[in-house]
């Protein structure tokens, strides 16, 4: 196995990795972001910060590995660090270098390599962004990109500890507060990228340098009078005090945190505070150097993504914006929809809503995590399978494919770009309504079909509940008023078509108050449940009953043939079966019903309400004829 060449500069390459103070130091949410962003787009199992040490490789972040380091002799970023562009090993078994490897023969079995070198501001290869597979695979040039953006992450992130570490040690040479070397620390002081404040123990400004004032917003003056705690946002004093303290007692000897400042103009700032003390030649606590670097704009953007979660295609919109602003360049549409794509991955997988897409023949290449909850199938079940198979009901199957054919055959869908309620099916067979928002994508000449869908299954059966109880009636659950007048115009026109006469009973039980007074309203609410039942068993299944309010029902007839007889005859069955006694709970009631007829003959031109006022008149004429009876009477001829 042939080692890696050391590079020219190897010593001053070493000097300045020994000297950025990254070895051996604990894990950081930043790198740490990066290796596991690396790993989730480029879809490989390992992804490593590697540095190059001179005996050692040492990994400041990793995903998917457990060892921490591993011997220079055989890492691969040690040949990396000395080639320019990213270097790539598609199968490492075919490679003379790294074949007889050990972590090729052995664990991790290495097979492919990519890495990116990460360089100092003098171009100096301190590690790698390396990504690993076991299994042989080719870069893309999409994936190389990919790799080479998120490279030049933690780049910028080591070039600005450079700075902070050069503008450090520049300070630490000044040696205290007002020394003789006053000119030569102004010069380091003043021209720094990062603002650096000296401050007194009670948080008394003693020096600024311009980048801290252009920060803030105030003049060196104006800031020199405020003390340090008057421009921290109100909710981050107490986080500062309990760490200054800290700092004065001597249990810490620096920290670092994010804060808020408050500007002049009385906006707020998010800034990073590096905070050490220094002390005086009796060893007393003199002064603090804080360095202050300003994040506010990383800061809007963790923000921007946190409100990714309020709607999904304003997250796609905000992301692909953050990441053009990352990579610094302007892309060719096709390429910005590509790497868009591959960017917006870990927020599709982290959505609200299910999330899948189909390629050009109906196969599922995308199904992130909320579809896995939703529809019961893994991610790793529902790839490379047909959504007939998955989550469409077979009734709808036939349309589905249908619908794929003409939409490849012609660019036409009816269900593309539009919001559609459909049922769907879980794994378990069991069914749930889903609202869908589908889009059509065309990728390099390649249809691709992506997918929203919410479980508005809850939603549909409230909205059912709803619908239902507006036009029932709580207590018997007989239809109420209002699916009286709408069922009216649909009877009649019904009537009309078939040349039938329709017709109206308005019901008014009798006595039905004095139940009430004598046994109470829940004697006579348990009554109306039986009357109710009596009148529904009562008619044709083609026949309705309705109550209106109170006491009152309506029965709806279709399709009379002895018109007036026929109304007569459901009109004494009706009369019949509610003068039938009642037994409520110990005792037994009885009730009777005066009943008024209404007919519409076909071209009656009769409204619903005349009907019905009609049949109201009619069952008044019934009360004063002595209740317990119908009217009008029936003709002599038994027919209209």
């Amino acid at each position: 196995m042939p080692a890696a060449p050391l590079p020219s500069d190897e010593a001053e390459r070493l000097a300045l990795l020994h000297a950025l103070s990254l070895l051996d130091t604990p894990s950081e949410p930043l790198f740490d972001r990066v290796t596991r962003l690396a790993s989730q787009l480029l879809e490989v199992p390992i992804a490593l910060f590697s540095l190059v040490d001179a005996e050692r490789q040492w990994f400041k972040s990793r995903a998917g590995l457990d060892v921490a380091e591993t011997p220079r002799e055989h890492a691969f970023c040690a040949h990396a660090i000395c080639q320019g562009p990213p270097m790539v090993v598609k199968d490492a078994t075919e490679d003379e270098r790294f074949r007889s490897n050990p972590l090729v023969t052995g664990a991790p079995n290495i097979r492919f390599y990519a890495g990116v070198p990460i360089r100092t501001s003098a171009g100096l290869a301190i590690g790698t962004l390396c990504a690993i597979d076991t299994r042989p695979r080719e870069l893309s040039e999409q994936d190389q990109a990919v790799l080479s953006d998120l490279a030049a992450i933690i780049t910028e992130e080591i070039r600005y500890r450079e700075r902070l570490a050069v503008a450090r040690a520049q300070l630490e040479r000044t040696g205290a507060v007002l020394g003789a070397s006053e000119a030569r620390f102004r010069s380091v002081f003043d021209a720094a990228v990062v603002g650096i404040a000296l401050v007194l123990p009670d948080g008394t400004w003693v020096s600024v340098n311009p980048a801290l004032c252009q920060i803030l917003g105030y003049g060196e003056q104006e800031l020199l009078g405020i003390r340090f705690p008057e421009v921290t946002y109100p909710p981050d004093r107490a986080e500062d005090a309990e760490l200054i303290r800290r700092l004065h007692a001597g249990e810490i000897e620096r920290f670092t945190r994010q804060k808020r400042y408050v500007r002049k103009d009385g906006s707020l700032v998010w800034v990073q505070v590096d905070v050490s003390r220094k002390l005086g030649p009796d060893g007393e606590h003199e002064y603090n150097v804080a360095v202050v670097k300003d994040i506010d704009a990383q800061k809007r953007a963790e923000e921007e993504l946190a409100e990714l979660n309020a709607g999904l295609e304003r997250r796609v919109e905000e992301r692909t914006r953050e990441l053009q602003e990352a990579i610094g360049r302007q892309r060719q549409a096709e390429q910005e929809l590509r790497a868009r794509e591959v960017q917006l991955r870990t927020v599709i997988e982290n959505a609200n809503d299910a999330y899948i897409s189909l390629d050009r023949h109906g196969l599922v290449t995308a199904w992130n995590r909320q579809a896995e909850e939703t529809f019961g199938w893994s991610a790793e079940e529902a790839l490379g399978t047909t959504l007939e198979c998955l989550i469409i009901p077979p009734e709808l199957a036939g349309a589905h494919q249908a619908g794929m054919r003409r939409y490849l055959k012609t660019g036409v869908a009816s269900v593309v770009d539009r919001r559609l309620e459909l049922p769907a099916m879980r794994r378990d067979g069991s069914r749930l309504m889903i609202e869908l928002r589908i889009r059509a994508l065309d990728i390099d000449g390649e249809p691709l079909f992506s997918a929203f869908l919410h479980d508005i299954t809850e939603r549909k059966e409230a909205e059912a509940r709803r619908e239902y109880e507006s036009r029932h009636d709580a207590l018997t659950g007989l239809p109420n008023r209002r699916a009286l007048m709408e069922a009216l115009p649909v009877v009649q026109s019904r009537a009309g078509r078939s040349g039938r006469t329709m017709g109206l009973l308005f019901v008014d039980l009798d006595g039905f108050k004095a139940v009430n007074d004598e046994f109470g309203h829940d004697a006579g609410d348990a009554l109306l449940r039986i009357l109710a039942d009596r009148l529904r068993a009562a008619v044709r299944k083609t026949d309705s009953v309705f109550r209106l309010a109170g006491d009152e029902f309506t029965v709806l007839l279709e399709d009379l043939g002895d018109t007036w007889g026929d109304a007569h005859r459901v009109g004494a069955k009706l009369i019949a079966s509610i003068a039938q006694p009642a037994a409520l709970w110990s005792t037994q009631v009885q009730v009777g019903a005066s009943i008024g007829i209404a007919l519409c003959p076909p071209g009656a031109g009769l409204s619903p309400d005349a009907l019905i006022r009609e049949a109201d008149q009619r069952m008044y004429e019934a009360k004063r004829a002595g209740r317990g009876c119908i009217r009008p009477e029936l003709p002599a001829s038994g027919s209209a």
